[in-house]
């Protein structure tokens, strides 16, 4: 393995530490910068590397995976004979400055790295008989163009489900691809210009959270006349498909009656019962005026939005 750069994390704090990856880019932003992401896009990635966004709050989900990485490491080594140990480092390439790695583990004895993953998915066909996972596949990648690594392991613990163990090659062309796509992304960093805005879910909460409330203001949108007719012809289609769809549904309901599942050739349609329990909080406030339920609601600030047309003019 090449000779890297290593700043050691040690005696960080972990204001400390969100504050220096944000100087980078780092593997587990590779994905969404590529557009393979769930949970993040390019937009809001570089909201972030520009200090426009607030700090992911630490959630459930991200203390368990760090407390499982060592039992995920463990399992690894139990599993392949092999032997890891923890780097306690973020490593840095000169071969891409704009780039760093805050791995896992990395193979004793070997030219290689791991990473560790935990999932509560429950579509195991996401990891049985694959050659490699997609989800995790971009990170891989950047960790083999920053460590300089022959190879990369991943382990992915699916919590009650099972344990799966892949191997990631490294591929030149492939690591050419991927860092020459963050590099172009790091340009719009640096000149503080945000890339194409997609229509993820991820943009959205980005924009809501840049942008939380609205002020009196109207913006004159020059110029946006050609894509806001698109946008509203591509509502009216959506109208005709939402249609479409639910008359497909209904007849197969209809065909159904009582039975809470179907199966035609590939396809296996479910409609089974389930009740929802909602808490009433007007009658119950109706029925219990003493007590006071302001401090259980919840104030979120949210910005709708909506385009109409205005009527033409007569002559």
């Amino acid at each position: 393995m090449r000779r890297l750069i290593r700043v050691s994390t040690k005696n960080m704090s972990r204001e400390q530490w969100l504050e220096r990856r944000r100087k980078s880019i780092g593997g587990s932003e590779a994905a969404a910068i590529v557009g393979l992401s769930k949970w993040a896009s390019p937009f809001s990635v570089w909201a972030d590397k520009t200090g426009r966004l607030p700090d992911k709050p630490d959630t459930e989900a991200m203390r368990q995976g760090r407390d499982l990485e060592d039992y995920i490491a463990r399992r690894f080594m139990e599993q392949t004979g092999k032997r890891v140990h923890q780097v306690n480092a973020m490593l840095y390439s000169s071969d891409y400055p704009f780039a760093h790695a805050d791995v896992d583990r990395l193979v004793t004895g070997e030219d290689a790295g791991l990473e560790c993953k935990t999932t509560a998915t429950l579509n195991l066909r996401q990891f049985n008989g694959v050659e490699f996972p997609e989800q995790y596949y971009a990170q891989c990648v950047h960790y083999l163009a920053v460590t300089g690594a022959k190879r990369w392991y991943l382990a992915v613990l699916a919590y009650g489900k099972g344990f799966f163990v892949y191997t990631l090659e490294r591929d030149q062309n492939e690591i050419d691809a991927l860092m020459a796509a963050e590099a172009e992304f790091w340009k719009c960093v640096e000149q503080d210009t945000p890339p194409q805005i997609d229509g993820s879910e991820a943009s959205s909460d980005a924009l809501q959270a840049l942008y939380p409330f609205s002020n009196v203001e109207t913006a004159a949108l020059f110029g946006r006349d050609t894509v806001l007719r698109e946008y509203m012809e591509l509502k009216e289609q959506r109208k005709g498909l939402d249609a479409r769809i639910g008359e497909i549904e209904n007849s197969i309901k209809a065909d159904m009656g009582e039975a809470e599942s179907g199966r035609c050739g590939l396809f296996d349609i479910s409609w089974k019962s389930q009740t929802r329990q909602t808490f009433q909080a007007k009658e119950f406030a109706k029925d219990h005026p003493a007590i006071d339920l302001t401090p259980y609601y919840k104030a979120t600030s949210v910005r709708p939005f909506k385009v109409t047309e205005q009527e033409k003019e007569a002559g």
